[in-house]
């Protein structure tokens, strides 16, 4: 569906009727109306992302008006099976927005373009280097990070306080976690935490808390049914005393803040990434705050920084140079800058990050706030994972139906899930 001014509700509810506003045409579109070239650019997002991307793109168009951006998102486990489904057919958009997860799967198979290729329209020397490379693999530049974003937790100030429980600070551990849910429920929040188990984010935080790693530098698990089993007789048994959210809730949970519990006001916290968690503003207003992850019982941190997402551009775009453009707008420019906050993260550009922080508002203000309590403390991120892993994180959640809807045992499940990781991981 082709982009025009719609307010945030309205594009909201159209990408909800149309399964995620459907676009058609490949990634190689030629001329639009008038002679202008056409980008399409699709990413996965909420309400506020899209309302805040319509006003970059609009701004870019009125600096470039020889270039038309159709635009489309959709929540994110449809926008994963969308673009694979694109990639498969040959039909993948101009740009395209990725999850760090994501890059080893399309790099290398003909589908992203090498950026280096584009470095006269894609400056990256005021980029961390480091952060550079999370869009490489094999030394060759497949995507560029759009932001800086880390794990968090959302929750109610209200319902907090309360409890009387203080504000989670930087080293609390997991029982610290599950003691505050008790209070809260004791408080009269029955059910007050949707239930962490069915996400792969959530173990891997849980995992590291334990110096232990989710993948190994040969690209297989590193860890054991064993650890798996412990992570979901752990989240099994706060179901069981009431404290996470009941089975029938998680498993409608498909990766957007309209479609959990918290967001539908079945909960009062919520693990989530920090600059999405903007989403529930609109729910719960200025009583929605974030905390840092849970950390090990020593205080070791699991979470850590990573690129909030990454933006790639189509092997077989008609349009690379311009493509190139529009990225390069995005990440280095006052203007989006301005206008994108640190919804995508805080902004990989050192110059912008310097510029925007001070100035950002609102909810924006915490994602800020919270990367700022972190610094120094969080561990260096993995290495993006292996091919293959983006699939197993919907394996990952469909397990854990099995586990919170009683049908199998937590090792039962895990054992099962490695067999297939194994398979799924194969070079």
């Amino acid at each position: 569906m082709a982009r025009r001014r719609f307010t945030a509700t309205a594009v909201l509810v159209l990408c909800l009727a149309l399964a995620g506003c459907g676009g058609g045409g490949g990634a190689a579109t030629s001329a639009g109306s008038g002679g202008k070239v056409t980008l399409r650019f699709t990413w996965w997002g909420n309400a506020d992302r899209a309302a805040r991307t319509e006003q970059a793109v609009a701004a870019f168009e009125k600096a470039n008006p020889d270039i038309d951006i159709q635009t489309s998102y959709s929540t994110y486990e449809s926008y994963k099976q969308k673009l694979a489904t694109q990639a498969a057919g040959g039909d993948v958009p101009d740009l395209i927005q990725l999850d760090y997860r994501q890059i080893s799967q399309y790099a290398g198979s003909e589908i992203l373009l090498d950026l280096g290729t584009r470095r006269k329209e894609l400056p990256t020397e005021e980029m961390d280097a480091g952060l550079l490379k999370t869009g490489q693999v094999d030394g060759v530049q497949y995507a560029l990070p759009m932001g800086v974003g880390t794990q968090a937790m959302a929750y109610d100030k209200a319902a907090w306080r309360k409890a009387g429980l203080a504000t989670p600070k930087p080293g609390w551990t997991w029982d610290d976690w599950a003691d505050a849910l008790r209070r809260l429920k004791a408080a009269g929040y029955e059910r007050p935490m949707t239930d962490p188990g069915s996400f792969e984010d959530w173990f891997e935080v849980w995992l590291r808390g334990q110096g232990k790693r989710l993948y190994g530098a040969d690209g297989q698990t590193a860890f054991t049914a064993a650890d798996l089993a412990r992570f979901w007789s752990f989240t099994s048994k706060l179901r069981k005393e009431g404290l996470v959210s009941r089975a029938e809730d998680t498993t409608q949970m498909a990766g957007s803040v309209e479609d959990s519990p918290m967001g539908r006001k079945r909960a009062v916290a919520e693990f989530n990434w920090d600059a999405p968690s903007a989403g529930y503003e609109a729910i719960y207003g200025d009583r929605l705050a974030l905390a840092p992850m849970p950390a090990g019982e020593d205080g070791t941190p699991g979470q850590y920084y990573k690129p909030s997402m990454l933006l790639g551009i189509a092997a077989d775009s008609a349009h690379p140079r311009e493509a190139a453009r529009f990225i390069d707008f995005l990440l280095n420019s006052d203007k989006a800058a301005g206008i994108l906050g640190v919804d995508r993260g805080t902004p990989v550009n050192d110059r912008q990050r310097k510029r925007v922080l001070p100035q950002v508002t609102g909810f924006q203000q915490q994602v800020a706030g919270l990367q700022e309590s972190l610094q120094g403390k969080l561990k260096d991120p993995p290495a993006a994972p292996p091919r293959g892993d983006n699939g197993l994180q919907s394996t990952f959640q469909r397990d854990y139906d099995q586990v919170s809807f009683e049908q199998a045992s937590p090792l039962e499940v895990a054992e099962d899930f490695l067999t297939e990781a194994r398979t799924e991981l194969r070079p």
